[in-house]
């Protein structure tokens, strides 16, 4: 018997057939203005994808990097609570179900998941992608809106990506406050910009306050020790373009890095890195320099040379985001 295709290879053939029929042209037309609305620095009041069009070109657009990263994120999360598996899962603001097929895909199994959103059309196609990926068959699909007035049960995991740009700060304060009350365990990923950044970080201080601990990318739970205004936290995940990735940015490569920011916190003990990587290792003459941030907490440039031995080894194996030293 042939074993089932990884949720990532699943995804991609799922997403594949999403824009039949519909010319390219309008695809790449309607991606181009739905990236416009969700860069407005103004939170709508109504949802930005409107109809199964919309969604199908954003999903096939946007559904494999959203994947990518917060699969980055949960893996690095995961490698905190080694024994820890989540049961129930609920996703804000999970639209299409990327970060569905991202528990699924670091966890295995069947488990009740529950996915809302304000977008039923969203809902709808994430109901038939997730058709093509057998241990999502327990997903709960639910309309609701994610502000002030949401409402949660207790469930495993809450994760939130890419939603808080949406909110007003009252909404984004009111959302974090309710996943860290509902949830054991809570996994937010916005954009890999200065801004992403700063709606992360406030995120993290709530979630420090409410009691959970902070388990990745953080080797701490103190204060972030960049300073304010002076740089931003962020890493990187490779995404493998699509033809309409191609079209819309008009670019050849078969891959684009999405550069993500995010915060994993648990109301349980975590094993968090000794330090991360927290940006893209400099491989020089007998050499590599590593940017860290530490448990003390403190940012730190370390120098590995040959003298270090196998420790140089691992270090030029060292990828943005690892934990450092390996394990």
């Amino acid at each position: 018997m042939n074993a089932p295709a990884p949720p990532a290879e699943n995804l991609r053939a799922a997403l594949a057939g999403l824009l039949d029929g519909l010319p390219p042209r309008q695809a790449s037309q309607a991606v181009e203005r739905l990236i416009a609305s969700y860069r407005g620095a103004t939170p709508t009041d109504a949802p930005i994808l409107r109809d199964r069009a919309d969604v199908a070109a954003y999903a096939a657009y946007r559904m494999p990097a959203t994947f990518e990263a917060v699969r980055a994120a949960l893996e690095a999360f995961a490698d905190a609570v080694p024994a820890w598996v989540p049961g129930r899962h609920t996703d804000l603001g999970g639209g299409t179900g990327a970060a569905a097929w991202a528990v699924n895909a670091v966890w295995g199994g069947q488990r009740p998941v529950t996915v809302l959103d304000w977008a039923e059309p969203a809902l709808a196609l994430g109901r038939e992608i997730a058709a093509a990926n057998p241990g999502l068959r327990d997903v709960r699909w639910q309309r609701s809106r994610i502000g002030a007035a949401l409402t949660l049960d207790s469930t495993d995991l809450v994760t939130v990506s890419y939603v808080l740009n949406e909110l007003t700060a009252a909404d984004r304060t009111a959302l974090v406050d309710a996943a860290a009350a509902a949830a054991q365990a809570v996994v937010i990923v916005e954009p890999g910009t200065p801004d992403g950044y700063a709606r992360l970080i406030e995120a993290r201080d709530r979630l420090i306050t409410a009691g959970l601990r902070i388990a990745a990318p953080c080797p701490h739970s103190a204060a972030c020790p960049i300073a304010p205004g002076t740089d931003w936290c962020h890493f990187s995940a490779r995404v493998s373009r699509s033809s309409l990735h191609r079209q819309v940015k008009g670019g050849s490569l078969a891959y684009e890095d999405e550069k993500f920011a995010y915060v994993a916190a648990a109301r349980f003990p975590v094993e968090p890195a000794a330090n991360r990587v927290v940006r893209r290792p400099q491989i020089r003459k007998g050499q590599v320099l590593l940017d860290l941030c530490e448990s003390e907490p403190s940012l730190r440039r370390a120098t590995v040379t040959k003298r270090h031995g196998d420790l140089y080894k691992a270090a030029r194996d060292a990828d943005w985001g690892d934990a450092w030293p390996p394990s």
